[in-house]
C-alpha cells in the first residue's frame, strides 16, 4: 500500500478530527506521566517476598489503561495518514510532496491550520513557514 501524501487543503480538512484526537492524547499523556510517577513511588518499596503493594497494583492498572487509550488514539491518527510526533505538545506531521521529494506538513495543537513544513529528515526545529510559492510547485 502506498503512503498517502497530503496537500495543505487536505491536511487542513482533517484538522477538526485530528485536533480532537490530539487533544485527547495530550491530556491522557499528562495523566499517564503522573500515574507512572505515582506507580514508581508506590512500587519502590516492593520486594520479591512482599509482592506489589495494593496501591502500586491499582496505579499499574491505571498506567496500562492510559497507555492503551493513547495507543488507540495514535492508531486513529495513523488511519488518517498523519503521524504524531510529540505527545506533550501535540505535534503532527502530514506526509506531502514538494519538488518531487517527500516532506512533512507540520501542525501543532493550538495552531489554526497547517502553515509550516519541514524536510523529511528534519523535525520541529527545521519547520519553515509555508509560502504561496511553495504551494504552487
Amino acid at each position: 500500500m502506498s503512503r498517502r501524501h497530503f496537500s495543505v487543503p487536505d491536511a487542513n480538512a482533517t484538522l477538526p478530527f485530528v485536533e480532537r484526537v490530539v487533544r485527547d492524547i495530550v491530556g491522557d499523556y499528562g495523566r499517564w506521566k503522573d500515574a507512572l510517577e505515582q506507580y514508581e513511588l508506590a512500587a519502590a518499596g516492593a520486594t520479591v517476598s512482599s509482592g506489589e503493594p495494593e496501591e502500586a497494583g491499582r496505579l499499574r492498572l491505571r498506567v496500562d489503561d492510559l497507555a492503551a487509550r493513547i495507543e488507540g488514539f495514535v492508531e486513529e491518527l495513523n488511519q488518517v495518514g498523519c503521524v504524531l510526533k510529540g505527545f506533550e505538545e501535540g505535534l503532527v506531521d502530514f506526509p506531502a510532496r514538494m519538488d518531487d521529494r517527500e516532506v512533512y506538513l507540520c501542525w501543532r495543537l493550538g495552531e489554526p491550520g497547517v502553515a509550516h513544513w519541514h524536510e523529511a529528515n528534519d523535525g520541529f526545529t527545521g519547520r519553515q513557514v509555508l509560502v504561496p510559492a511553495l504551494l504552487e510547485r
